[in-house]
């Protein structure tokens, strides 16, 4: 039998570390993820999936993730069962095996900081183009 996901996509909100009782570290998020096609009004759609990651992975995650980091997960579906006061809640999530930071620590859409380079901004004439598509396009939400 086989479970294995691979997803890349962009994380909704910054992370938040919590702990178990035996001080286990553990995050959990959502992951916006692009579909292919889109809508009739033209517009992109995404899903927004649920994951966890646990002990080290989850401190590396809340130390250096913020909202609309791009990141590259492979884990497993993982469905569970808990009682509320409105009854049996059903949970379905992504335990991730493996969480890649798939762009360096400045780039993220929402704190993008561009530095101006004089000799790249004279002679690149996709400068200002690329800046601009890459601020307004990256994020699904």
């Amino acid at each position: 039998m086989m479970n294995r996901v691979i997803l890349v996509g962009r994380i909704t909100k910054d992370p938040e570390m919590k702990s178990t009782q035996s001080n286990i570290a553990v995050v959990s998020f959502t992951l916006a993820v692009n579909r292919q096609f889109t809508d009739q009004s033209g517009e992109k759609q995404a899903d927004f999936i649920q994951c966890v990651v646990w002990r080290k992975q989850a401190e590396n995650l809340a130390r250096f993730v913020k909202k609309g980091a791009l990141l590259g997960i492979e884990g497993r579906i993982q469905t569970r069962t808990y009682e509320a006061d409105n009854g049996t809640r059903y949970v379905t999530e992504v335990v991730c095996d493996s969480v890649q930071f798939l762009e360096s620590k400045g780039e993220t859409n929402n704190e993008t900081t561009y530095e101006k380079d004089t000799d790249t901004a004279d002679n690149d004439e996709f400068y200002e183009t690329s800046k601009q598509l890459a601020a307004e396009e990256d994020l699904p939400f």
